[in-house]
């Protein structure tokens, strides 16, 4: 179960064996069946998680009713609600399964004798907390530079298998749209080819 995991951890820094199971050991296997919640806005954060099968939609609904998705996070990837784990105060976020999907996580205790017990562990955590920065640096630019239909056009060539997983009203709301105005983006870039 946790073989996604150690490939995941070899990718950013170097471990012992020991070391890395150690790190594993650490990590609770939880399986959630399709439309099922890991978080709900109200509830403390107390885990970061790792994707080892499904999809999830980390989200928020504005005080209009409309879902505004963060990211989705498919098989290697990492989920939380960052703000409510590290302050331990009420997420405004939604962590929902899309597919039946098995998860590790993480409790912040555990997370911290990591820290204590594996210095390298902090290392693992900073860099992925530099990449997690950059994308989400990068995707506010495009919001604010780049139309609806180039988004669209970056979000295909960028997770095209995550594409195939999702309904347009998620890819919509990804984006930052309406369904119907994802439908006539669609229909004008088929209508060029």
């Amino acid at each position: 179960m946790t073989e996604l995991l150690k490939k995941n951890i070899a990718a950013h820094i170097s471990l012992s064996e020991n070391e890395t199971e150690v790190f594993c050991r650490l990590f609770e296997q939880k399986t959630i069946t399709k439309k099922s919640f890991l978080l709900r806005e109200g509830e403390v954060c107390k885990f970061e998680g790792f994707v080892n099968k499904g999809l999830f939609r980390v989200y928020h609904i504005d005080q209009n009713g409309f879902e505004q998705v963060l990211y989705f996070a498919t098989e290697n990837w990492w989920i939380t609600d960052i703000d409510s784990f590290t302050t331990e105060t009420p997420s405004q976020l939604f962590i929902e399964a899309l597919e039946d999907s098995e998860v590790l996580l993480i409790s912040k205790k555990d997370k911290e004798f990591a820290y204590a017990n594996l210095p390298k562990i902090e290392k693992l955590f900073r860099v992925m907390t530099q990449k997690t920065h950059v994308a989400l640096q990068r995707r506010m630019i495009d919001n604010l530079s780049k139309t609806a239909e180039s988004r669209y056009i970056e979000f295909n060539e960028k997770y095209p298998q995550l594409v195939q997983r999702l309904s347009n009203i998620q890819v919509a709301a990804y984006l930052g749209i309406t369904n119907v105005f994802l439908s006539n983006i669609r229909k004008k870039i088929a209508s060029k080819k």
